[in-house]
C-alpha cells in the first residue's frame, strides 16, 4: 500500500495493491497492521456500503457528535469522490479536493474528523461505494453543506444529477462559517 499525500493536511489517497489473474484480482481494502505503520487509525466501529445508479450525487454529508473519519472505497464502477476542510484555523479551510476511485485503479480516501464528504456516480453502471467508519452513525448530529454551495464552487464531472431531496435542502458553507463545528490543531492536523 501507498500513501500519497494532498494539498490538505491529514486527507490522504491511499493506493492498494492489486494482485491480478485470469480469474480476476485480490486486494487488501484493510490490514491493521500496515495501517499501524503508517500512522492511521485501526479501530472502525462500522462499515457502510452504498448503491447508486449512474448521475447520483451525495453530499455533502459530515457528523459533528461525534465526527467521524472516514476510509473511502469502490467496490463496482466509478465515483469522483469529493472532500471539503471544514476545520477553522486550517490553512486549507473551505478548500476541496477531488479524486476518481473505481473498482480498477485501487484507490482510497482516507478523510479524517472535520471533513464534509460527498461522491458522484461516474460512466453508466451502479456504482458501490464501501466505506468504514471509526464513530457509529448519529442522526441527531447528522449534517452537510448543499453540493452546489455557491462559495465552493465545487465542479462536478456530470450534468443534471439526481440528489435527494435531503441533499438539496442542506445549508451552505456560509451559514456554516458562522455556527463551525470543528477547529484545526495546527501541531496534529486534527480537530
Amino acid at each position: 500500500m501507498e500513501i500519497t499525500t494532498t494539498p490538505i493536511k491529514g486527507l490522504l489517497e491511499l493506493q492498494l495493491k492489486i494482485f491480478k489473474d485470469s480469474r480476476g484480482f485480490f486486494t487488501e481494502r484493510f490490514h491493521a497492521d500496515k495501517f499501524s505503520k503508517l500512522g492511521l487509525p485501526t479501530q472502525f466501529v462500522q462499515d457502510n456500503h452504498s448503491r447508486s445508479i449512474p448521475k447520483v450525487l451525495r453530499g455533502l454529508h459530515f457528523q459533528t457528535g461525534p465526527a467521524q473519519s472516514k476510509l473511502v472505497s469502490v467496490v463496482t464502477g466509478r465515483i469522483w469522490d469529493v472532500v471539503v476542510d471544514l476545520r477553522v484555523g486550517s490553512p486549507t479551510f473551505g478548500k476541496s479536493h477531488g479524486v476518481e476511485l473505481s473498482a480498477d485503479n485501487g484507490k482510497c480516501l482516507w478523510v479524517p474528523k472535520g471533513f464534509a464528504h460527498g461522491f458522484c456516480v461516474l460512466g453508466d453502471i451502479p456504482t458501490d461505494v464501501f466505506y468504514k467508519v471509526d464513530e457509529l452513525y448519529s442522526p441527531a448530529t447528522d449534517s452537510g453543506i448543499v453540493w452546489n454551495d455557491p462559495e465552493l464552487r465545487i465542479s462536478w464531472p456530470i450534468d443534471a444529477p439526481m440528489i435527494s431531496d435531503k441533499d438539496q435542502a442542506l445549508g451552505t458553507f456560509a451559514e456554516y462559517r458562522k455556527n463551525p463545528k470543528f477547529t484545526y490543531d495546527a501541531e496534529t492536523g486534527r480537530i
